[in-house]
């Protein structure tokens, strides 16, 4: 009961907990509704019979002489008042008058002792399975006894009906009170989901992002909580953005001036020994990696910053493949039915960089790309596959996470990777309003199948 509660969301809770309020309140006024108009209706059909059963009773003893026999209480039972559903049984010394339908075995044993003692009483009873309430009158001027016996079916009819009426009643309350607590919940968590909106527009990299006040004091506390939260936030990492641009601006020069030195040193290497060689070849790979480090972490900075921007031009998806495709070394391109007419705006410098970052990725760590495809629909989608030991599946995320290198990092040794390739084709694809991941292969063979996802002019992203 507790797993099941837990899994439900606090507006399913809230208005499960007005539904169940309901029903109990619906409970407790039908239960004190029944009680009451039982006790009304019985109160005033023994106040009748009671009352009935007296006048009778008296009038009975008026009209018996010493000298009356059984014989002449037909006559006199004849003239007794009678109310709907009353019958009466009239003990005269050792003989008894019944009623129509009933006689002396019909009434409770207990009634008849105490009648027997010279002491009126009533009584509810079931009568041949039905109820009946039994008012008992002994004459004390005779050896007699009046006993009225009151039909009480028409009552019971009565709270029969008032049942099933109380019983809708009860399921119209409990869905008003769902609901009202449907209502209640969407009115007291709209400030909650706006939150959540707005913390999901900060985590989508949109850090102006703030609240709006509203018109309450506890949600504009949170409200004022919630943007000084978001604009230390934004202030942070626009600082730490601002700290990674600046190093890496401020490395360019005397990185330009190493690479110049080094560029010397190269044109003449044939005069160098082979132990100098060896040291040179060394120092040009790490500053050719030293470089690309740099130029990335400007393209992170820009991110960070929120001044990267694309430069949208039209773009025909199967000539933008094929090109790759020969530059990389003739990789086959699979090509959906009518491609050449895939036209979409995009920036070529920013995707040309995804697909160069995805083949040298197949290139280091994947043996190299096998193949490069396009899929569309109402996206499309760009597929780099290769033949490596693939990602794991608890890694496929994180790759995409800055210098992140997953458990490929022990074999990389000295691959002249960054780190930064794979976050940047993330950052360069959400910049487009599309998305990449890696998956297994379709074909079943072992290898990796990354998925650039882009959406086509028109669709709705």
């Amino acid at each position: 009961m507790n797993d099941t509660a837990s899994s439900l969301g606090l507006g399913a809770r809230i208005s499960m907990l007005f539904a169940v309020g309901g029903l109990l309140v619906s409970l407790v006024l039908a239960a004190a509704t029944l009680l009451l108009t039982r006790q009304q209706l019985l109160d005033t059909r023994e106040q009748a019979a009671a009352a009935m059963a007296i006048s009778n009773a008296t009038r009975l003893s008026n009209q018996l002489t010493p000298d009356s026999t059984i014989e002449d209480l037909p006559t006199i039972a004849d003239s007794l008042t009678r109310i709907e559903g009353s019958q009466r049984i009239i003990r005269l010394g050792e003989a008894w008058l019944p009623a129509p339908e009933l006689d002396r075995d019909d009434l409770p044993p207990s009634l008849v002792q105490l009648v027997a003692r010279r002491e009126a009483g009533q009584m509810l009873a079931t009568v041949r399975d039905k109820p009946h309430l039994v008012v008992a009158i002994p004459l004390v001027a005779f050896d007699a006894d009046y006993y009225a016996v009151l039909d009480l079916v028409e009552v019971e009819r009565t709270l029969n009906s008032l049942q099933f009426v109380l019983l809708g009643a009860g399921a119209a309350t409990t869905l008003l009170a769902a609901l009202l607590g449907s209502w209640v919940s969407q009115r007291a968590l709209s400030p909650l989901r706006r939150v959540r909106g707005a913390a999901e527009a900060i985590a989508g990299g949109r850090l102006d992002t703030r609240l709006s006040r509203q018109a309450d004091p506890d949600l504009d506390r949170l409200a004022d909580s919630f943007n000084e939260m978001a604009r230390a936030l934004e202030a942070r990492i626009q600082r730490d953005a601002r700290f990674a641009s600046d190093v890496s601006h401020e490395l360019r020069s005397p990185l330009t001036t190493l690479m110049a030195s080094v560029g010397v040193l190269n044109a003449r290497r044939d005069e160098l020994s082979d132990r100098s060689r060896t040291a040179l070849d060394l120092l040009v790979g790490d500053l050719e990696r030293f470089n690309r480090l740099v130029n990335d972490l400007l393209e992170i900075s820009g991110y960070d910053a929120g001044v990267a921007a694309l430069d949208p031009e039209e773009v025909n998806v199967a000539q933008f493949l094929e090109a790759t495709a020969q530059g990389a070394g003739a990789i086959p391109v699979r090509l959906p039915p009518a491609a050449d007419s895939l036209v979409i705006v995009a920036d070529k410098r920013r995707l040309a960089r995804v697909m160069s970052n995805l083949l040298d990725n197949a290139q280091r760590y994947g043996g190299g790309s096998t193949a490069i495809g396009l899929e569309a629909d109402e996206m499309i989608r760009i597929v780099v596959e290769d033949e490596g030991p693939g990602v794991p599946v608890d890694e496929r995320e994180a790759i995409f996470d800055r210098f992140s290198r997953g458990s490929a990092g022990g074999r990389r040794g000295n691959d002249g990777g960054t780190g930064l390739g794979l976050s940047l084709v993330a950052e360069d694809l959400r910049l487009h309003g599309g998305r990449v991941w890696v998956e297994e292969r379709a074909d079943g063979r072992t290898g990796a199948r990354f998925v650039l996802e882009l959406p086509l002019p028109g669709a709705d992203t």
